[in-house]
């Protein structure tokens, strides 16, 4: 079970209870389709931070959201703490396990996994995206071809000369050569 699967159990369980604050729940810009998909057929909103614990608590701070986490299982309970927590989170799993008469296999199926690719690339500067017209181009074609079943992510890393780029879709083989082409067109 991931960080994503989780927040997708977390979150339509206290969306549920009632205790899901602004029926809102925040994770990052490499959070899977699939929790978006699973919040939003429950009616749940996700809002997607920069990468890492420190922009999810800002954003959960900013609109008074008590759910938050990362896909690496940095969730955050903001109601009990204010930085990711593993025991925690695990205790609310079991918590939710119990209270569901489900297992962790059962409860996880409330999210559907895309196949996903995530690539990097090493670059020597750190060009704007809004400067790579060529690379802008690229992406919107993806983005149409894959239309509401998928996405493509690019981002600089913020610790390494490297351009991440991620791309969902229902089609593994055709989201690896989508992948392949972006980035050749990257480097």
């Amino acid at each position: 079970v991931d960080g994503d699967e989780m927040l997708a159990m977390g979150g339509l369980r206290m969306a549920k209870q009632g205790s899901l604050r602004k029926n809102t729940v925040v994770s990052t810009v490499m959070s899977k389709l699939g929790l978006g998909l699973a919040l939003d057929r429950a009616g749940v909103k996700l809002v997607r931070a920069k990468v890492g614990d420190r922009y999810v608590m800002e954003e959960m701070m900013k609109g008074d959201y008590n759910l938050g986490g990362e896909q690496s299982g940095h969730l955050i309970f903001r109601d009990s703490a204010t930085t990711g927590d593993g025991i925690l989170a695990a205790l609310y799993v079991l918590q939710i396990m119990l209270e569901e008469h489900k297992t962790i296999s059962e409860l996880k199926k409330c999210m559907t996994r895309l196949p996903q690719i995530l690539k990097n690339v090493n670059v020597k500067q750190k060009v704007p995206l809004e400067k790579l017209p060529e690379v802008q181009g690229l992406i919107a074609r993806m983005e149409k071809k894959l239309g509401a079943e998928g996405r493509v992510l690019f981002r600089y890393s913020g610790t390494e000369s490297v351009a991440r780029i991620m791309i969902e879709g229902p089609d593994q083989s055709e989201i690896e050569a989508m992948a392949s082409e972006l980035c050749h067109e990257a480097t």
